[in-house]
Order: C-alpha cells, then structure tokens, then sequence
C-alpha cells in the first residue's frame, strides 16, 4: 500500500490527526493494535480545554460534543472539608468542557468511518523502518497475513508504550522524567455526581477527584499507596477511602451504588523528550510525552500536538514548504514544558507525597496564597494556567 502520512494508533490523537489531514485532502492510513471496542472501553479523560473543542469542530465532529457535553466555568478545590472555587470564566474569560474521551473517540470513528478513511485495527506486530530515508515504511499483520505501506511521513500517536517511541535509536532522544511514589484508583458510576463542577480534593489521607461524564455519570478517584493490591478491592473499599476525604455537604450527595467500570493507574509521572522528530518519524500526545493526570492536561496536550502537526503536513503539501515540520518540535515542546509545569504543581500541591511537617505547612501556605483573590486576580491567574 501508498499512502502520504501513516499514522499509528487510533486514539484520540492519532483519529483526530487522520481526520484534520482527510478533510484537506491528504492521504492517511490508521494502524491500531487493539480492536476497535477495546479502545473504546479505555476510561480516560473528560475535561477539555475550548482549543481542543475547536480543533473537535474543525474536524467536523463536534456536534454530539455541543449537545451533550456540560461547561463548567470554575473548578472546586477542597482542602481538609472546606470548599474554595476558582472563577476561570471570570478570570480568563474561557470555560472547560466535560465530555468523555470515549464519547470523542467515538465520534472520530464515527466520522472517519463517514469518510470512508481506512482504520486498520487488530495490526500485530507493527513496525516502523527507514525513517532517516524519503520513503519509510510501516509494516504489519492482519488477518494472517503481513502488509506493508510505503509513505512520505510516519506520524506516531500510539501512546507512551507504543512502538513509535521504542522504535527511536538509544540515545537518539534525551527523556527527562520525575514521578511521584503514588498510584491512583478510579470508577465511573452510574449515579449523580456529588458538585456540579469538578472538585479537587486535598485530604491527609491523600488526594480525591470528583468530576462527572453526564448530570446521572460519575467519575471519582483516589490516591492510594503503590504497595496496594488494586485489582483487589471491592466496591466497598473504594467508598471506604473515598467518602471520608470528601466535605459534608458532598457526603450527603454521595450515592454508593455499584461500581460500574474501574481504572488502575500506576505511578504518577511526567515525562518529556528532548525533540519530538526522528528523520520522518513525528511523536505526538502520549508517544511523545507523559504529565500527571491531576491537571487534566494529558488529551489536551495531544491536541495541541495534532494542531501544530497537521499545519505542518497542510502546509507542506499545500505549499511545498519545510518549515512548519523542521519548527514542529521546538513549537510542541514549549507548550508541553509549560503543561508540564502547571500539571507538576498542581499534583505536588494536593497529593499526600510527604509526612515532613515542614512540607506540609508549605502545601497549606501555598494554597493560602492561591485563594487569596482580592486586589491579586493577575497573580492567581498566573498560578492556574
């Protein structure tokens, strides 16, 4: 097979690269090594920034988005019971959007499939070569049988575990990475979230996410220990951990229903690259760099890497220019280090990563100055983004 950019991985970076390059014009193949229900059952996230709503419209699949996903003008920050709100909309003038990564992934494959744009999903065994050359190829096995595409450019958005990235030569890219001596445990359930806008929860017990998918969908989400045995617990031991970080008044709204899909995650860590570009070979999203899910910045920074991507391959068949591609990773990587920055503090400041009494009266002090709005709105809004 020919094609002109073959992407790998159809997550939501990889589908919504295939259908910003689609809707110009340029030719694209999409390698997934899951099938297409396993990738729609993956739990991730739901907040996202109005850049990526843009991008989700310019791609032409924003419309169940508008329906049905809920805007949020402020965040909640819980410490030890008492609520503080962050007035984003009245401080930035833009709001966030709560609206699962699964419901977007889902409409990618629905406009993708509307194009006729070919998704190739149970691919084993794929492989990238002769990225340093001008014709690298990608091969693969499907339905018993080996294939192989033959291409101008490879675009990797297979994830952080992906082939895309192990296929980058040691030493090639210098990865710079930090991570926390915690993991997380998260559930969907399928009861009415307990705010109306998500809430970040900084308890002694440690950290506690109260954010939603829908007004009757529930996402929740604790800090545990890396020691636990996770895949162990039972519904009841979630509650046990989850209720008490919580203040009252959303304890009282706090439906303890069943447990409809549960989400381990390991340690928490960021990580980044030195460059994103390998010869032909292009990293974005997760296959370039890792952040903390606290900040909610993960799905949103793969968007930015696809908008400053697809303008560069736009531009390169559309105008015979280079210089988008040759800026594309110094261009990616000055967003990614400031998301990188903001997602870092934002975890150290509500995780329980430490029992030194010193660092945690520097948590407190911190937070103490970030609530203090009045006559600092410059300084505050600096802090949140």
């Amino acid at each position: 097979m020919r094609t002109q950019v073959a992407i790998i991985g159809a997550g939501p970076a990889g589908l919504l690269l295939g259908q910003l390059l689609h809707r110009r014009g340029i030719d694209n193949i999409i390698l997934e090594r899951q099938t297409a229900d396993y990738v729609l059952g993956r739990i991730r996230a739901g907040v996202i920034e109005q850049g990526t709503i843009d991008l989700l419209d310019e791609a032409g699949v924003g419309t169940r988005m508008h329906d049905e996903g809920l805007v949020h003008e402020g965040v909640l920050i819980c410490i030890d019971g008492v609520r503080h709100r962050i007035p984003l909309k009245e401080l930035t003038g833009k709001t966030l959007m709560v609206y699962g990564q699964t419901e977007i992934t889902k409409d990618l494959m629905d406009g993708r499939a509307a194009a006729a744009a070919p998704t190739v999903y149970s691919a084993h065994d794929v492989a990238v070569h002769d990225i340093s050359g001008n014709a690298p190829r990608v091969t693969y096995r499907a339905d018993g049988k080996s294939h192989e595409i033959v291409c101008d450019y490879i675009a990797g958005c297979d994830g952080f575990h992906g082939i895309s990235r192990k296929s980058v030569p040691a030493g090639a890219i210098t990865t710079m990475s930090a991570s926390i001596r915690s993991a997380g445990f998260g559930i969907l359930s399928d009861t009415p979230p307990v705010t109306d806008e998500s809430m970040y929860v900084r308890h002694p017990r440690g950290f506690a996410l109260c954010s939603m998918r829908s007004p009757t969908r529930s996402r929740y989400y604790v800090q545990c220990s890396l020691a636990e045995d996770i895949d162990a617990w039972p519904d009841e031991r979630f509650w046990e951990e989850f209720k008490p970080r919580l203040d009252e008044e959303s304890r009282e709204r706090l439906n303890h229903r069943a447990v409809d899909r549960k989400e381990h995650r390991g340690r928490c860590a960021a990580s980044s690259p030195s460059r994103c570009v390998l010869g032909r070979l292009f990293l974005a999203g997760d296959a370039a760099h890792i952040v903390p899910p606290t900040g909610a910045k993960g799905l949103n920074l793969a968007a930015s890497d696809v908008w400053y991507l697809s303008r560069a391959f736009i531009e390169h068949y559309a105008e015979h220019s280079d210089a988008a591609l040759d800026h594309y990773s110094a261009r990616a990587l000055a967003r990614v280090w400031k998301a990188e920055r903001f997602s870092w503090w934002i975890t150290t400041l509500l995780h329980a990563i430490s029992e030194n009494p010193f660092d945690l009266k520097i948590q407190l002090a911190e937070l103490d100055h970030l609530f203090q709005f009045e006559g600092r709105r410059d300084g505050v809004l600096r802090r949140i983004m």
